[in-house]
């Protein structure tokens, strides 16, 4: 009986390692420099509003009336990149649902967070029961601006008109 077992699960294994067919180490999906990252929130336009901005954009000259733009609508993507000196830059993004396949509308660096040469120790969305149906986004960011301090929390907040905010968290 335990020769039994051993062989089958003998067999168990290398069966599961020759089936197995994942990513490659090479092929990484996402970068190792992303540490921590949440998806969250909504956002919906008419298709012709402006891109998530955090600093004012050079004026723009009178151009030629545009076509009418598709309603656009989708998500956004709070993250964390390690830097070499193991603080990091926090970014968002804004992506587009559509037919096809997600696609990216913009990436902002938030600058405030960024500042502080953070040690990010986590990311949460204040809802992990999936994409909002009301316009914007409240997320959270734990941080250190020391490594051996504790952690403090600031939240990242989008309004329904697509204003971005960055602050401490008050409790």
């Amino acid at each position: 009986m335990s020769l039994r077992r051993t062989t089958l699960c003998t067999l168990l294994l290398a069966a599961s390692t020759l089936c197995a067919r994942g990513v490659e180490a090479e092929d990484a999906i996402l970068p190792a420099s992303v540490i921590f990252a949440t998806s969250t929130g909504y956002w919906e336009d008419d298709g012709a509003a402006p891109a998530i901005q955090r600093s004012p954009s050079a004026p723009q000259t009178a151009a030629a009336v545009p076509a009418p733009a598709k309603p656009r609508h989708g998500y956004y993507k709070l993250f964390a990149v390690r830097q070499a000196d193991r603080t990091a830059k926090i970014y968002l993004q804004q992506i587009e649902q559509s037919d096809a396949e997600p696609s990216i509308t913009s990436t902002v660096e938030l600058q405030e967070l960024s500042d502080l040469k953070p040690y990010v120790t986590d990311i949460r969305p204040e809802n992990s029961s999936g994409m909002l149906k009301e316009p914007g986004l409240f997320a959270m960011v734990y941080l250190k601006t020391d490594p051996d301090a504790e952690s403090e929390t600031w939240t990242v907040v989008i309004d329904e008109f697509g204003e971005v905010t960055v602050g401490k968290a008050s409790n």
